[in-house]
């Protein structure tokens, strides 16, 4: 039995055509949902890229892994789903990238892995790394006869004939061509890589940075969605009223973080950008996904010509969402749900399995269940450390009972945080976090040292009206305070507290945590 485990980077979980979207279409996506499992309702449990992949591959929440931001280290004594693998006979290969930080505490000084979180995985063996530099594709499109830049992020510099009038600044197409962009390459490799097997059982994990911005694509994929088409940002009439909701977000607006939207493109000017930049921005995002989609629509055939995909559990989902212009931000530092709400899809290759493909589920899932899926799948038990659990059961067409009643993340915004008197609202590092719980109708988040908010989704969907100081409200703020507190406390780190030492030896229970 082989493991395919895909992530592409920032995709946002309404982004499927198989979702209804307006313009977007991801056919081979929508395939491999038909015959698999789409959880709608799929959310990450941390941003940014470590955090959020800190989640994915271990497990656990953020306030049990504690990768709160890019750059810090991954506990070494936590497990992960590659070690686990490793358990069962399995080499987990990657392409792409972890952003991994090493944990310094057992690496001298002078290691270089301790000047970059884009580190490995441990358990991981790199087939094709991204890191550092991208240099495997480098060599790639020199061979193939490209100026490769001498500046690596230079690869993201647009065609200089790309442009028209009109266009946003997104819309110039990559210097490379389709057939050789990153996401192709990785692709390429990959079956490459598979097959020059033995025949043995696999598990491999492709990375794919798009549609991580800056948004360029290539051709003809740059071109495959008009400005015109795509749906319109949601957001308040104006900057001020959006700002008004609540401090972080008045604050955030006008000093925003990220990867900027194109090349060179500073975040902190996104309030700058014309409407026509914003659609346009939109349109090569959904491009950019296109592009992945046909690549895994060519993993997927490769599979099935060479008789694998019958054998293979198929994993497709993002570390984090991207705002994408909605409430007046690019990136996905913030709490609104585009930042969080992924896509999930779960093609499991078993008999039991055969007679619910296509199934949509509307229960909340989140990424700390993934771990446990593939470990489920592996016949391996699910080390306690985790908070999620197997979404199997989902694939045979049942509901596990119980189950959780909401989604759950939370964002740290530290790395936003000046040093000294320019600290970010006066707030210590230790301050600098929120955890949000979202259920069926309402939302609920709570800042360690700001106001909570409080949005009621039926009535307000966009998340536009702020409803903690409502007297209305003030029971149900109350409410989902008290469930928010029961929540942390039930998923507090249990690794050795469900563990005892008896006469007879080591007795350890693992409790579900719903």
């Amino acid at each position: 039995m082989n493991v395919l485990f895909i992530t592409a980077d920032q995709w946002r979980g309404d982004c499927l055509s198989a979702r209804d979207h307006p313009c977007l279409r991801t056919p081979h996506l929508d395939a491999l949902a038909g015959d698999g499992i789409l959880f709608r309702r799929h959310y990450s449990q941390a941003t940014p890229c470590a955090p959020g992949r800190a989640s994915l591959y271990t497990g656990m929440y953020l306030h049990n892994h504690r990768v709160v931001v890019n750059g810090a280290p991954l506990d070494a004594r936590h497990t992960n789903v590659a070690l686990e693998a490793r358990r069962a006979g399995y080499a987990p290969g990657l392409l792409g990238y972890t952003d991994t930080g090493a944990d310094p505490r057992d690496r001298p000084p002078g290691d270089p892995a301790l000047r970059t979180h884009g580190g490995v995985l441990p358990g991981m063996t790199p087939v094709r790394w991204n890191e550092p530099h991208w240099r495997a594709w480098f060599a790639d499109l020199k061979a193939k006869g490209y100026a490769v830049p001498e500046r690596f992020l230079d690869i993201y510099k647009p065609r200089e004939d790309g442009a028209a009038a009109g266009r946003g600044l997104t819309y110039a197409p990559a210097a490379y061509a389709a057939e050789d962009s990153e996401t192709a390459f990785l692709t390429g490799a990959a079956i490459e890589h598979l097959s020059a097997g033995d025949g043995r059982p696999w598990f491999l994990h492709l990375s794919f940075l798009a549609p991580h911005p800056p948004f360029v694509a290539s051709a003809p994929y740059h071109d495959m969605y008009a400005p015109a088409d795509v749906p319109p940002p949601v957001r308040a009439a104006s900057v001020e009223q959006e700002a008004s909701q609540h401090p972080f977000l008045a604050d955030y607006l006008h000093n925003q973080r990220g990867w900027g939207i194109y090349f060179e493109f500073d975040s902190r000017n996104n309030l700058a950008l014309g409407d026509a930049d914003v659609l346009q921005a939109r349109a090569t995002y959904y491009g950019m996904m296109s592009e992945v989609d046909a690549q895994i629509g060519r993993l997927i055939d490769y599979l099935r010509a060479s008789g694998a995909y019958d054998d293979t559990l198929i994993v497709f989902t993002s570390d984090h969402g991207e705002q994408l212009g909605d409430h007046w931000q690019f990136s996905k530092y913030s709490y609104f749900d585009q930042s969080f709400h992924i896509p999930l899809i779960v093609r499991d290759p078993r008999p039991e399995a055969n007679g619910h493909r296509g199934r949509q589920v509307d229960a909340f899932t989140e990424n700390v269940d993934v771990m446990p899926t593939i470990l489920d799948y592996l016949g391996l038990d699910v080390p306690a450390q985790c908070d999620g659990a197997s979404l199997a059961p989902f694939c045979r067409g049942e509901t596990p009972d119980p189950w959780r009643d909401a989604a759950h993340w939370e964002f740290d915004f530290r790395d936003l945080v000046a040093p000294g008197e320019d600290r970010f609202l006066g707030l210590t590092p230790d301050q600098c976090n929120m955890s949000v719980l979202r259920g069926e109708r309402y939302k609920y988040v709570h800042f360690t040292a700001l106001p909570p908010l409080f949005f009621d989704l039926q009535e307000d969907p966009a998340e536009l009206v702020n409803l903690a100081e409502d007297p209305d409200h003030r029971p149900l703020v109350l409410e989902y305070t008290r469930r928010m507190l029961s929540w942390r406390m039930n998923h507090d780190e249990r690794v050795l507290a469900n563990t005892m030492l008896t006469p007879d030896g080591v007795v350890e229970i693992k409790p579900p945590r719903y």
